[in-house]
């Protein structure tokens, strides 16, 4: 994918002049980088000093170093898979392969890399993803927890090959900032895990390659942070790993000066990209997942260097742990909202460990869980190893004494029934900053499960780069459990992470009390001169769900989806359709009766539909992306007819005991 002068033309309106001008200063910072690439400072007695505590490794618990372990000797055998791509070329890795194409990115100076261009580069995300060096971490934790050095020969092996095949400033993995601070949170990691490890310091501290990858790493973090309108989830990152680095390897004359503007950074952009509720401003819950896994991160470096955190940093990782604790389902299973990629800013666990689990259990040991809190009953290796390093305190915070339902800054509603009923209603801004970047089209949507599993779904995200088409498809209205007018998007899209014109939306009704019935109304004003406005009501004694819609305005068409889970088989006649499924070996079934003013058609795993679709634009419906790079089919029922004047749909879902 390519940009066009029209999409830089929108990109620049969304930018105030501070951001232009940093960009500006960007842009001559390369220009000159090009030519002038100083040498790393010379080193002499570092010492890596910031290792765990004695003790630390024995508390893992022994179903997790198991799972871990599996999954290092699955690495060992040169086996993975990352975004729906299976791998079997780890032994040995070509750093700048593209897996899924074949295409290996062309060398030069790393701003001249066109990374967006599939054609010429394959897909980045593939190339990027094994360079974070995450599975390096898995394999210095296998080697902590065993002692067997097969482990840490190989991270060896493979760090120094990176080393090599990528100089400062050369190739395609001196792009992004958010690649560059992750990978040195890996390295400061990797380190620790190896400290046992008779090759560590020669490694690390004792040998010139490494000092010289980590100080212009960090060099260049310094040089290019996300701005403006893209100082989200990205500046986090990088703010997060400078610190960590400047931390854990602050054996440079610059290393005192990064380490306090990365803090400064962190402690900004947390906040800023934070509701006081607690939940990510970006509104897409991996991102969530993300930041928080990073913020307890660099806590932890700070902590284990004896670097005082200013008490916001730790507040915002409180708010944002319990505001996970409040939205997750009865299987620890958050919302699927927004832009998802399976981006992880510390992996030290194996295959099959729940990472929200995970947090919440580093929450419960770091902060204290809360009575309301949903119970943790699985085990994983990084809590222990954060909850060693970061040091217990006491914040001047009132918590919240039950359960929340409704985050009014975020305009997330979340209804809960019996049998496990649990039903997330969007009435929130359309996303974070000017651009939006990881926002979708999804005002007024619904996601509604039954004892964990996906009723009326959330699609997901499936791409970013490569395929537009897909990438349009899964954030548009119409991959979404709302309403659509005139086969138009409510949010108006301007390229694959731009939004040049942002729905608002406001909620009028959220009483999430559980008695008797809930309820949540809200409209949004994306389809001017018409508005929707929708209600919701959640029955507790009939384990009824009604979504009652209403079109205010003029004639226009009218598309109501509802896409269902993969597990969820259906059978549509008329505008009844018969859900049935199976969880834990138990047959469950519900009925959904559709509008009847409306004209209903199931879809399925649709790439080219006919022309009497009701798809209207959009060659694919019926699919269901349950990570990154992966699709599946899915049933997607789709309801085509008009409203005029003030028009009132009603759907009901109603769950069998």
């Amino acid at each position: 994918m390519t940009m066009s002068a029209g999409w830089y033309l929108r990109r620049l309106s969304r930018m105030g002049p501070q951001e232009v001008g940093g960009r500006v200063g960007d842009a001559v910072r390369r220009r000159r980088w090009r030519s002038a690439r100083p040498d790393c400072p010379s080193v002499t007695g570092a010492r890596f000093t910031a290792v765990l505590p004695a003790g630390t490794i024995a508390a893992v618990p022994l179903d997790a170093a198991k799972r871990l372990i599996a999954e290092a000797d699955r690495l060992m055998d040169g086996h993975a898979e990352y975004f729906g791509v299976v791998r079997d070329d780890l032994a040995v890795p070509d750093w700048w392969r593209d897996p899924k194409t074949g295409r290996r990115a062309p060398w030069g100076y790393a701003f001249d890399v066109p990374y967006r261009n599939e054609d010429a580069v394959g897909d980045i995300k593939q190339i990027w993803e094994l360079s974070r060096h995450q599975y390096l971490t898995q394999l210095a934790a296998a080697y902590a927890i065993t002692g067997n050095e097969r482990y840490a020969e190989r991270v060896a092996e493979h760090l120094r090959s990176w080393w090599a095949a990528n100089p400062p400033l050369r190739g395609v993995h001196w792009i992004s900032g958010i690649e560059l601070g992750i990978r040195l949170l890996s390295w400061v990691w990797i380190r620790r895990l190896l400290d046992g490890w008779p090759g560590a310091a020669g490694l690390f501290e004792d040998s010139p390659v490494a000092l010289n990858q980590i100080w212009h790493h960090q060099r260049w973090l310094a040089a290019f942070p996300s701005r403006g309108s893209s100082a989200n989830n990205h500046v986090i990152a990088e703010a997060a790993g400078q610190f960590a680095a400047a931390c854990a390897f602050g054996w440079f004359p610059s290393s005192a000066r990064w380490r306090a503007a990365a803090l400064r950074s962190l402690e900004r952009h947390l906040r800023s990209n934070t509701y006081p509720s607690g939940l990510n401003r970006e509104l897409a819950t991996e991102y969530h997942g993300l930041v928080l896994e990073l913020g307890l991160a660099a806590v932890a470096e700070a902590d284990a260097a004896g670097v005082p955190v200013p008490a916001s940093v730790r507040l915002v990782l409180l708010r944002m742990t319990d505001a996970l604790a409040a939205i997750v389902d009865n299987r620890l299973r958050p919302p699927r909202q927004g832009d998802a990629d399976d981006g992880h800013g510390l992996i030290v666990d194996g295959a099959g460990t729940d990472r929200w689990a995970s947090l919440l259990a580093t929450g419960d040991a770091v902060f204290g869980r809360l009575a309301w809190w949903p119970a943790v009953t699985g085990t994983d290796v990084r809590t222990p190893l954060l909850a060693a390093l970061i040091k217990p305190g006491e914040l001047a915070v009132t918590r919240p004494a039950s359960r929340p339902g409704h985050f009014a800054d975020a305009g997330m509603t979340i209804l809960r029934g019996p049998e496990e009923i649990w039903c997330r209603c969007d009435g929130g801004p359309h996303g974070f900053l000017s651009i939006a970047a990881h926002a979708h089209a999804d005002a007024l949507s619904v996601e509604v499960r039954h004892d964990g599993v996906d009723v009326l779904a959330d699609p997901g995200t499936y791409c970013y780069h490569g395929q537009p088409e897909w990438r349009q498809y899964f954030r548009s209205t119409l991959a979404h459990n709302t309403l659509r007018l005139d086969g138009g998007d409510q949010s108006v899209s301007g390229g694959p992470f731009l939004w040049t014109r942002h729905a608002r939306s406001r909620v009028l009704v959220a009483d999430t009390s559980g008695e008797g019935v809930a309820r949540w109304c809200a409209e949004h004003d994306g389809y001017q001169p018409s508005a929707h406005r929708r209600r919701v009501e959640l029955t507790a004694a009939t384990q009824e769900l009604r979504v009652i819609d209403e079109v205010h305005g003029p004639r226009r068409g009218v598309q109501l989806a509802f896409h269902l889970g993969p597990a969820i088989a259906a059978d549509l006649v008329d505008n009844r359709a018969q859900l049935t499924w199976t969880r834990d070996g138990e047959d469950r079934s519900a009925v959904l009766d559709l509008p009847g003013q409306l004209s209903w058609r199931a879809h399925r795993g649709e790439t080219d539909p006919s022309p009497s679709s009701s798809s209207r634009g959009y060659p694919m419906l019926g699919w269901y992306s349950p990570g990154f790079g992966r699709k599946e089919p899915t049933t997607t029922l789709v309801g085509t007819g008009f409203a005029d004047g003030v028009a009132g749909f009603t759907t009901v879902l109603r769950f069998r005991g």
